[in-house]
């Protein structure tokens, strides 16, 4: 627990990217931002979606230039490095645009320190370690939006000018120690990701609060909870779900809660005794009405009638409103998507933070709230007034408007009624089609878990579901997978085979294909079936280089390569790491995970180096889990320079091999040794940004 000097609830992305920028134009040393989802192209503007200051709207780009006329400042940006099932929703190549091409005072970092199948949830920033924000709002695209949420607003679009839904969320900004609590938060999860501390911010006079905010509250007592998942040798800590069961049963009269997700069991039940003993208590539930995605809607959206389902046992369901906003304009309406994770307990206590009220964000995923404790009479007006404010945003009137309406019904519940308008209102939940199309147990447990799963159990299970007796000792394993391996290889060799190698006898089917409109699709499908046999990669490249010329010929060769790659990826990761580690031994375990750690750079690295043919690569690549991302972008990187070189080359070996002339050679022996100066160069500058 600290104190804030001053303390604000900032409601919705709007108003915050608007303090955020203000806070920013004020730094002298240091920003720090962490976040579960961070976008450059963010529009890191006020209400009025315009920047008077006069450096860029969008994130990525103002921070660059805020560097560039600040040369002491310093960006540390840490993001998780996310699960690709989120990969359509994230900005491409995000370590690219805010890292590799941002001033070198912009230091970025993907967070990968958590268990398998958890996730880095936090949302905060931290500026000279004298003001912080911290709550549920995501530095990132579709989150912007006003507290009046119109039903149409022409700057409420993606970056491709799609236009998105309503969206409600809630950030908490402190100043002094409480300022300051937030930035060891930050160091802590920066040197645990990162293997390096985060240099201090150095002292200055007063504090980056943008001039703009008011402040709710000064010097109030702030609580702090985390949930941080054990890992690398940490214990876990599960804060988060230990202050979710004091702060509920303290309630007397009234529970308002904002949350994008509920379906931890535990607080319902809480929940459902607190009601049992007190009962004047109501509870008021407001989250989105419906799921994204078919995942969220079968877990989520199962688990929510789970959550419900205590309280309707308990017999207390009828003082609980499960509800979401809606908006509506000449009949039409859409609903607000609510991603705040708010809890207010009766005039005391007020929570805001980024976790939600499901199992993962008690003790899977890394989160932070804050709370602030109200013991003045000052303070316990603001918090009611606060909480009529949200009540009030959401029915699209005032907190005056709001609390009267409490008075007369002599209950918050009874008052939703007396504030309802055609156009704005708390419409119920309904969660049934989540209940007949409910997911499988094994889906919510890898979903929704409440401790980090285990990795190993799982892929043994489903790479071994039946025990494997080992008869072999891990030389014989790794003696027997070089047999099949040279066997494949030899095959093109020593075989009848062997004459498809032969680059005339390739070209000249290849020339058959020349011309015809569907021949990319076969060169493709060729690529991908040959990488199954092990076919030499080099010599498609140059036969496809001399048959279709050399810009046709690149291109060809360079997604078929990467497709035949990907296939062969694809059924190494199929078969699985459990396999692997069965057939090599921990020993080579430990190696895998050494390349997975490397990504990117580890794959260029063996792509540009002959170690193994290219299809025994690409089986182990998917074996050892190495990412896809990683897997495809070094793959691409590894192989450029023959891409680059190959294609020009090929035509050369064909005038090298039916007429060769001094000349010929002379460039056959100088574009040669250019692919490897190029190879050598660029893994040597991999190596200088590996770290980075």
């Amino acid at each position: 627990m600290e104190t804030a000097t001053r303390a604000t609830v900032i409601r919705d992305a709007a108003p915050y990217y608007g303090a955020l920028r203000e806070a920013m134009l004020k730094a002298e040393r240091q920003i720090v931002i962490v976040g579960w989802d961070i976008d450059s192209r963010t529009p890191l503007v006020g209400p009025t979606g315009a920047a008077p200051d006069g450096y860029p709207i969008q994130l990525g780009a103002f921070l660059s230039a805020l560097v560039e006329d600040r040369p002491d400042l310093r960006v540390h940006i840490l993001l998780w490095d996310f699960s690709m099932l989120f990969a359509a929703e994230r900005e491409m190549f995000s370590s690219l645009v805010l890292g590799w091409s941002t001033p070198d005072q912009i230091e970025f970092c993907l967070d990968d320190c958590i268990p398998f199948g958890s996730s880095h949830h936090q949302k905060l920033v931290v500026i000279d370690e004298t003001t912080a924000f911290a709550g549920g709002i995501d530095l990132t695209i579709r989150r912007w939006d006003t507290p009046e949420h119109p039903f149409e607003c022409a700057l409420r679009v993606d970056p491709a000018n799609k236009p998105y839904r309503p969206f409600h969320d809630v950030q908490m900004l402190v100043e002094g120690d409480a300022a300051r609590a937030v930035a060891d938060v930050v160091r802590a999860r920066w040197r645990r990701a990162r293997c390096a501390d985060l240099p201090a911010a150095t002292a200055r006079r007063g504090t980056a609060w943008p001039d703009t905010v008011t402040p709710h509250f000064r010097a109030v007592k702030v609580a702090f909870a985390r949930t941080e998942p054990a890992h690398g040798g940490a214990e876990e800590v599960r804060e988060v779900a230990a202050l979710f069961e004091s702060q509920l049963r303290t309630a007397e009269r009234t529970v308002y809660i904002e949350n994008q997700f509920l379906t931890c069991t535990a607080v319902a039940e809480v929940l459902a005794d607190r009601l049992q003993a007190q009962p004047e208590l109501e509870v008021l539930l407001i989250g989105p009405k419906r799921y994204q995605t078919w995942l969220e809607s079968r877990t989520m959206g199962g688990g929510r009638l789970a959550f419900m389902k205590v309280l309707e046992d308990a017999g207390v369901a009828r003082r609980v409103r499960l509800v979401h906003p809606e908006v509506s304009l000449g009949g039409a309406c859409t609903d607000v998507m609510v991603h705040s994770k708010v809890t207010i307990v009766d005039d005391r206590l007020l929570r805001v933070g980024s976790a939600n009220l499901n199992n993962r964000s008690m003790g899977s995923d890394t989160e932070l709230d804050l709370m602030i404790l109200a013991e003045t009479p000052e303070e316990r007006a603001t918090v009611t007034r606060l909480r009529d404010t949200l009540i009030g945003e959401h029915y699209g009137t005032t907190p005056e408007a709001v609390s009267a309406a409490i008075a007369a019904e002599g209950s918050m519940l009874g008052a939703m009624k007396r504030l309802e308008t055609p156009e704005r209102r708390l419409a119920p939940i309904d969660d049934s089609d989540a209940a007949a199309q409910d997911a499988p147990a094994a889906v919510v447990a890898i979903a929704d878990p409440d401790r980090p799963l285990d990795a190993d159990a799982i892929v043994t299970t489903v790479a071994e579901p039946k025990p494997v007796r080992r008869t072999l000792s891990g030389y014989s394993r790794l003696l027997a997978l070089c047999a099949v391996t040279a066997a494949l290889v030899l095959v093109w060799r020593v075989t009848p085979l062997k004459e498809y190698t032969d680059v005339a006898t390739l070209r000249a089917a290849a020339e058959e294909l020349n011309g015809d409109p569907l021949a990319p699709i076969y060169v493709i499908l060729a690529y991908m079936v040959l990488g199954l046999f092990a076919f030499p990669i080099n010599v498609a490249i140059i036969v496809t280089a001399m048959t279709f010329g050399t810009a046709l010929g690149l291109l060809y060769a360079a997604i078929g390569t990467l497709a035949s790659a990907l296939l062969t990826y694809a059924i190494g990761a199929t078969i699985g790491k459990g396999t692997i580690d069965h057939i090599l031994g921990p020993k080579f375990a430990r190696v895998g995970r050494k390349i997975r750690d490397k990504g990117i750079f580890a794959v260029a690295a063996i792509r540009m180096m002959p170690v193994a043919p290219f299809t025994i690569v690409n089986l182990m690549a998917g074996a050892s889990h190495i990412r896809l991302r990683d897997y495809a972008i070094g793959t691409l990187i590894g192989l450029a320079p023959g891409f680059i070189v190959i294609a020009p080359l090929g035509g050369q070996i064909a005038r090298v091999a039916t007429n060769p002339t001094s000349t010929d050679i002379a460039i056959l022996v100088g574009l040669s040794l250019f692919w490897l100066a190029v190879s050598w160069g660029l893994q040597k500058l991999l190596s200088r940004f590996s770290n980075r």
